[in-house]
């Protein structure tokens, strides 16, 4: 058995076990756990992604809850939300691999900055996601990476809220921000 596989059957397990609304994600040998996401989170994810539903390719569909998986990198990433091929989320399970995702969309966590920040810019950039986009609700700002190479982005393209921001192709629009809204202070 493969290192990725006993790692894959480790955090099986644990998923198995882990409290109800607990999400569990793995980065070589370290494992993230953290607690269900706030209503403001869910509330500018759906912001999102209503906008990215009118300019997703043909065949490709929203996920907010597919792990995306790299067994050569062993890794495991479960974005706030991705687009997959039809036939990849019409299979079995939840896990997609990596190559298949368009992008990665995070919603920055209050608790645990650094994870979207640091350790999930370098897993996706590692995995190949072609775009990675960040909503900080916290600073009230956006970043769109793109162009992954090894373990960073090329392109790196910030706004604020209220402002837009321009998503390339296969998706090709202009993202409105208006509407997504801050934590509380």
């Amino acid at each position: 058995m493969s290192f990725y596989e006993q790692h894959r059957d480790f955090v099986e397990e644990l998923e198995r076990i882990a409290p109800e609304g607990v999400r569990i994600e793995w980065s070589g040998d370290t494992l993230i756990m953290q607690a269900a996401p706030s209503n403001i989170h869910q509330l500018n994810v759906a912001q999102v992604r209503r906008q990215f539903e009118r300019h997703a390719p043909e065949g490709w569909l929203p996920s907010e809850r597919s792990e995306i998986v790299s067994p050569d990198l062993s890794k495991g990433r479960e974005p706030d939300l991705t687009y997959l091929p039809l036939e990849v989320l019409s299979g079995p399970g939840n896990k997609a691999p990596a190559e298949e995702a368009l992008i990665a969309v995070e919603i920055v966590s209050p608790s645990n900055p650094g994870n979207d920040w640091m350790d999930k810019l370098r897993d996706y950039a590692a995995m190949r996601i072609p775009l990675y986009l960040i909503v900080d609700p916290r600073q009230q700002t956006v970043t769109l990476f793109s162009e992954p190479d090894r373990d960073r982005y090329h392109t790196r393209s910030d706004r604020k809220f209220g402002d837009a921001i321009t998503v390339p192709a296969p998706f090709d629009f202009s993202l409105d921000l208006s509407k997504l809204v801050p934590y509380a202070d």
